[in-house]
């Protein structure tokens, strides 16, 4: 996963090195698509500009146990909206298997062209079950 510069949208601490940084994003993303009920695949992203220092994030869909709904248009506008340079994309798997599904890889690769198309990088997008977070981009699937 890339090296993120990353604000304090909640009360991340600013001391200490990068990697700190990269696991802040991580918790800060677990918290939020594993929040309680964690009965539903929840979906949210990071967007960051052309220095890897974030400008923003929001919700980015709610599904259901199985599947989550994302609107591209949504999204992007956001990432349009804060002239936003990168995304990191994160979505919960309530049902424990963190491994992407079929569906999952489609819609990331279709996202990550689309959002190419717009000069916006799709820097990775992230799985996180109870346990264990994987990441689309480390498993060569980006």
């Amino acid at each position: 996963m890339p090296i993120l510069t990353l604000p304090r949208p909640v009360a991340w601490d600013r001391a200490g090195p990068q990697e700190d940084e990269t696991a802040c994003m991580v918790t800060y993303l677990r918290r939020i698509v594993l929040a309680p009920p964690a009965t539903h695949e929840r979906g949210h992203a990071i967007f960051v500009d052309s220095r890897s220092t974030w400008v923003g994030d929001a919700p980015c869909g709610l599904g259901t146990m199985s599947m989550l709904v994302l609107r591209m248009r949504t999204l992007l506008g956001h990432a349009l909206r804060l002239d936003a340079a990168g995304i990191v994309l994160a979505h919960s798997h309530p049902s424990g298997h963190c491994r992407p599904s079929g569906c999952d890889i489609a819609a990331t690769r279709r996202l990550a062209d689309v959002a190419r198309a717009l000069d916006i990088a799709l820097i990775d997008h992230l799985i996180f079950t109870e346990n264990a977070v994987y990441s689309m981009r480390a498993g060569g699937l980006l």
